[in-house]
């Protein structure tokens, strides 16, 4: 059966990651956590001083890091490694989420991340979430959805997934973060967040996950079943 691409673009904490994993599961696709990719990049800059003002800095810190996923055996899920050190846990702190659309917002830095994308899903068979798959890094996506839902509803999922790694982080902290990441990544003047013309709507604030997986689940197999028929 012929493998396409299904891109997941939207907000921050709506879903998406999560979605996108048991889309990518279900298939038997690879998931590609393109934000994930940026949040290394940002730990890299912060661990390493890179001065976002300076593009020489920028290009030269650039060279120097290599974004990779492996696949975890005891927990069967993908983790992020940043020059071969496993930063999984790191890349989700407050810490590199209050400084993330600030790198992803230079140029140069997306770039060399959408380069790596178009690599990592050059044969298609891919699932990806991020903010500019169905826009820039796949315009040619089979399936494409823009995931959103209401500020409370996010930075309560949010602050729940924090508090699962034993991370306490106040309520308006989380909302005031996700707003200025909403601002940043939609006025952003390269490849900034919004909905590709062909992308469909989803809505979760008021969902399940399972209706999230279903909802994406009923596009790509009506792709497939259209893509079966037009190649017979």
């Amino acid at each position: 059966m012929k493998k396409i691409v299904v891109a997941l673009d939207g907000h921050s904490s709506c879903g998406k990651s999560t979605t996108a994993k048991q889309v990518a599961k279900e298939l038997g696709y690879a998931y590609i956590d393109t934000g994930a990719m940026y949040r290394a990049v940002t730990l890299y800059f912060l661990e390493h001083y890179i001065d976002l003002t300076n593009p020489k800095k920028v290009q030269d810190a650039l060279a120097h890091i290599e974004v990779t996923f492996h696949r975890n055996p005891k927990t069967h899920r993908n983790e992020v490694f940043l020059n071969g050190l496993n930063v999984e846990d790191e890349i989700r702190t407050m810490y590199v989420s209050n400084m993330v659309s600030e790198v992803s917002v230079i140029p140069a830095v997306r770039r060399a991340m959408v380069a790596e994308q178009q690599k990592m899903g050059k044969r298609r068979g891919v699932v990806m979430d991020g903010r500019d798959i169905g826009t820039v890094v796949f315009p040619d996506a089979e399936v494409k959805v823009f995931m959103t839902a209401d500020v409370e509803t996010r930075a309560k999922r949010r602050q729940e997934e924090l508090f699962e790694k034993d991370q306490l982080v106040p309520f308006d902290e989380i909302v005031e973060n996700l707003k200025k990441r909403d601002h940043i990544d939609s006025t952003r003047e390269d490849s900034p967040l919004r909905q590709a013309e062909d992308a469909h709507l989803l809505d979760t604030s008021h969902i399940t996950i399972d209706e999230q997986v279903e909802f994406v689940m009923r596009l790509v197999d009506s792709k497939l079943a259209h893509l079966s028929v037009t190649n017979e």
